[in-house]
């Protein structure tokens, strides 16, 4: 035998396929879809949406009907039948001058806590991200227990806080050269009972702020505030140029949450003022309670919850419009 026949022949690699002509898409093996696989999810949300009917479906669908009917006292007991009122209840509501000057002040009122409430939050979030370990965790706890505390039980405090006879805000801010405030009365004018009202919600609200804007702090680059502080740029020049626009989804979900809370203020007022909120002290919810349960006119009450409802949805819808155009941006 020859060594030609004792060799082991080359392998030859096998031909390359062609590339696809430009513009082609190449095909994809499709996978089959299990049947009623489109079920699945609705069937998971299920348990959610009937909740969400039977307890705020009911209720709105109520309240919009009663805003268009002529609907009191002798309606509720059953004496007379409901009557339509078409759009009556709203136009006396727009007609009086009374609403308009609630709605200012309830508009005043938001924005106010809100503001105090972002940038309150901001700094103590900035705080705690140069503080040590142990001091993080005791501003945590104080944090969560004030959040934590009924809203009840929080008015109730502050309005011993601020009693004109015993309260000790008076008695400390009297100690000090100039201030004569012994026996003064916070809630005399609306301005400033509204303003401790206002200094109440803020109180309530920060908490959730911090949290939510502290646990976003950390997902900002190091790298990035490096480089900034490398090219020159100082403290504010950071938080300007590099965290507020990471943070920037967060604050602007924080802010619209806020406001809608901050204009369905309810029990802060009410309590604050034994039940009974003076002219001045009135804001959107407790107006329209006022009308509803105090004057007995309950169609024209559900036409100004309504109309806040409403109101509630355009701050929605801006917010819906912001967030999609960060969207676009990122």
């Amino acid at each position: 035998m020859s060594a030609a026949d004792t060799t082991t022949p080359a392998k030859v690699p096998p031909p390359r396929p062609a590339p696809p002509p430009p513009g082609a898409v190449a095909a994809r093996p499709r996978r089959g879809r299990a049947p009623g696989a489109a079920a699945v999810p609705w069937a998971l949300l299920a348990p959610c949406l009937l909740v969400l009917a039977l307890v705020m479906g009911y209720p709105l669908v109520r309240l919009v009907t009663l805003s268009f009917q002529k609907f009191g006292q002798s309606q509720l007991w059953g004496f007379q039948p409901a009557q339509s009122a078409g759009f009556a209840n709203f136009i006396n509501v727009l007609e009086d001058g009374e609403f308009w000057a609630v709605v200012v002040r309830t508009t005043v009122f938001a924005a106010g806590s809100v503001i105090f409430t972002m940038v309150l939050g901001m700094l103590i979030a900035l705080l705690l991200q140069r503080v040590s370990g142990w001091m993080k965790t005791l501003i945590n706890i104080a944090l969560v227990a004030s959040w934590g505390m009924p809203v009840i039980v929080a008015t109730t405090v502050f309005k011993w806080l601020f009693d004109s006879d015993y309260g000790i805000l008076n008695a400390l801010l009297s100690k000090l050269p100039g201030v004569h405030l012994i026996g003064h009365n916070w809630f005399a004018s609306g301005p400033q009972g509204l303003a401790v009202i206002m200094l109440l919600v803020v109180w309530g609200a920060v908490p959730f702020v911090v949290i939510t804007l502290g646990a976003g702090l950390t997902q900002v680059p190091k790298e990035l505030e490096e480089a900034a502080r490398l090219d020159g740029a100082g403290s504010w020049g950071v938080f300007r140029h590099v965290t507020l626009p990471i943070l920037k989804p967060i604050i602007v979900m924080l802010a619209t949450l806020s406001v809608i809370w901050d204009m369905g203020v309810f029990p802060q007022v009410f309590v604050m003022r034994g039940g009974h909120p003076e002219a001045e002290f009135q804001l959107l919810t407790t107006y329209s309670y006022d009308r509803a349960f105090v004057v007995g006119d309950y169609g024209q009450g559900s036409a100004i919850a309504l109309i806040t409802v409403l109101l509630l949805l355009g701050v929605v819808a801006l917010y819906m419009r912001q967030m999609l155009k960060i969207g676009e941006v990122e």
